[in-house]
């Protein structure tokens, strides 16, 4: 039975495929349209879907669409009746987005596939993010917890999964939204919403949570875990444009300017931004404020998450949590659930946020509405394409590139090891591209974890991204507990995927100065062999060579630009940035110094 899963027409676009219940591929649209976060209807992530199974279109038994769009748009609809006037703008743009394509999805998935309307289905958006978790974990029995910006009308759901079925008990509805909470200080520090989330949490480690209680102004938490916004300090509800008001500012003062130079004492200020500015104090000082309000609501959304999971725990017991949506890549406040709540396991698959949904929509037609039986764990990330060594070996002549192949897998080890412990920068392209937002070892740029001048190197001049972004370290999972406050982790799925931020251990901070984050933190992946044989390897021999098996992992891309998909993308890359060398399967190519 073949299952398609789609979700687009917000942000994120993507497409999966099930195979009697096996997930056999799944990618986001931007990787093959390079548009970052695009949210148009996934034609090419469909196509390779269906190649990487070998099927046609025809072959589908079911599509199943990853909510429902008319009861979305009748949220819409009522939000801007009751918001009226001021939701004028908002409403027309609303009108033209859901009545030119969003609200037929239906007719456009028949008309693009040709499949019997009676073979699409629809799930509902939280429901999706739940199955996306759940149905994917290794847990026949959990606790899940679904909270992101906002689906149809719910933005926070929670409930049980049992065997093939989940029971949803309990939803916090729109305009009351932990997600949009946090997206509303990521467009007040400039950033841009549904894309710098992860720089907030990137910057609040270098300031301090001086403002907890303004933020807890906006927001009020009741024991059970629930939460209702103090809707006058928020426009996103009757706003295209704005998402908090003049009573915002108020009280935390203007916004801070997008694309702004940030520095402060901790951070410090690097030379690329050229000669200090002559109020060179007054903009730490600001800079410093801004830290310190991007620590505050990073602390009362952990803060909420873990009264939200707590109350999860004591109504129904169960001693295993399952996580998904936006706000579950919130790898800092995973790191503190694991710690501070009962639960002693937490299953959170590598695509979180609403792009992963397209995996849950498919699961859900396929246990709960068809009644099959789990066989699936997602246990690693590559689902995406992969080229083989005669496509690459045909581009590179085609571009008449001078490459070194290198036929034996251990000499192409050695190399690129000795390489990075020389102090360069290496691309890194093998097998299946990553699912979701993180680069796991297939489309990774990737560095010496001891060099502390790797940090700001590879955030200058290679991704010409701000300075205050960390890196990650990829471990080998069974030396991992040497390095990094983190228990038996071989237990645990999270740090597979790079969404858990735990302590670097006291002994290890000055070997891995690179990797280590201002606060003594680290987002680390674990690297397992059975699931990636060759990065093991390759951190396994660099190990070999300096006695700490990490490497800094960081994506393969340039700032604002998609994590690269095909070889051509990674040439491209290779040239524009500062590089040293670029790996393609066993091809190396090296700049000319």
């Amino acid at each position: 039975m073949n299952i398609l899963g789609l979700s687009c027409f917000y942000h994120d676009a993507a497409a999966a495929l099930l195979q009697d219940g096996m997930l056999i591929a799944a990618a986001e649209e931007e990787r093959f349209s390079r548009l970052k976060h695009d949210s148009g209807y996934p034609a090419h992530a469909i196509r390779f879907c269906l190649d990487q199974a070998k099927i046609q279109a025809r072959d589908l038994d079911y599509v199943v669409f990853y909510e429902k769009p008319f009861v979305k748009f009748e949220r819409i609809l009522t939000t801007a009746l009751h918001t009226a006037p001021r939701s004028l703008n908002l409403f027309a743009r609303a009108m033209k987005n859901w009545l030119v394509d969003r609200l037929w999805i239906k007719g456009l998935i028949q008309r693009e596939l040709a499949v019997d309307p009676g073979r699409i289905l629809f799930s509902e958006h939280h429901l999706s993010h739940a199955a996306s978790a759940f149905l994917c974990s290794p847990f026949e029995e959990a606790a899940v917890l679904t909270v992101d910006g906002v689906g149809e009308w719910a933005t926070a759901s929670s409930g049980v999964g049992r065997g093939n079925e989940i029971g949803i008990s309990k939803e916090i509805r729109f305009p009351h939204s932990l997600g949009l909470l946090y997206s509303v200080f990521t467009a007040f520090l400039g950033f841009e919403v549904n894309e710098g989330e992860y720089k907030v949490m990137g910057m609040a480690p270098y300031g301090r949570p001086r403002y907890v209680d303004k933020v807890q102004k906006l927001v009020r938490v009741e024991n059970d875990g629930s939460f209702r916004l103090a809707m006058d300090y928020f426009s996103y509800h009757y706003s295209a444009t704005q998402a908090f008001t003049s009573k915002f500012e108020q009280l935390f003062g203007p916004p801070r300017q997008p694309e702004s130079y940030f520095f402060t004492a901790s951070s410090g200020y690097p030379s690329y931004f050229g000669a200090k500015p002559s109020n060179y104090d007054e903009l730490e000082k600001q800079n410093e404020y801004y830290a310190d309000i991007a620590a505050s609501i990073q602390v009362v959304t952990e803060e909420i998450l873990l009264k939200m999971a707590n109350a999860l725990h004591r109504e129904t017991g169960q001693r295993r949590l399952c996580m998904a949506g936006g706000v579950a890549l919130n790898s800092v406040a995973n790191g503190r659930l694991l710690k501070e709540t009962p639960f002693e396991e937490i299953y959170i698959q590598p695509a979180a946020g609403d792009s992963g949904a397209a995996v849950g929509a498919a699961l859900y037609a396929y246990h709960m509405l068809l009644g099959q039986p789990r066989r699936f764990v997602m246990g690693h990330a590559s689902w995406g394409k992969e080229f083989s060594a005669g496509s690459i070996h045909d581009f590179l002549a085609l571009e008449n590139v001078r490459v070194q192949e290198i036929g034996d897998e251990d000499k192409l080890l050695e190399r690129v090891a000795g390489a990075l412990c020389e102090g360069k920068v290496a691309g890194w392209f093998q097998g299946r591209f990553e699912w979701g937002p993180r680069a796991l070892g297939q489309r990774s740029i990737i560095a010496d974890p001891r060099r502390a001048e790797m940090k700001d190197l590879v955030n200058t001049k290679i991704k010409f991204r701000e300075p205050y972004r960390p890196f990650a370290p990829s471990v080998l999972e069974n030396r991992a507990a040497e390095f990094f406050d983190l228990d038996s982790p071989e237990r645990h799925y999270p740090n597979r995927f790079m969404l858990y931020v735990v302590d670097v251990k006291d002994g290890a901070k000055e070997k891995l100065p690179a990797i280590t984050h201002v606060d003594g933190s680290a987002r680390l992946q674990t690297v397992r062999s059975d699931t990636s044989p060759l990065y093991y390897r390759l951190i396994e021999e660099f190990g070999q060579a300096t006695g700490v098996p990490v490497l800094l992992n960081t994506s393969f891309n340039l700032r604002g630009e998609p994590i690269v998909t095909s070889p051509a993308d990674a040439l491209k890359t290779f040239y524009n940035s500062g590089l040293d060398l670029l790996v393609l399967g066993n091809f190396i190519v090296a700049k000319d110094r």
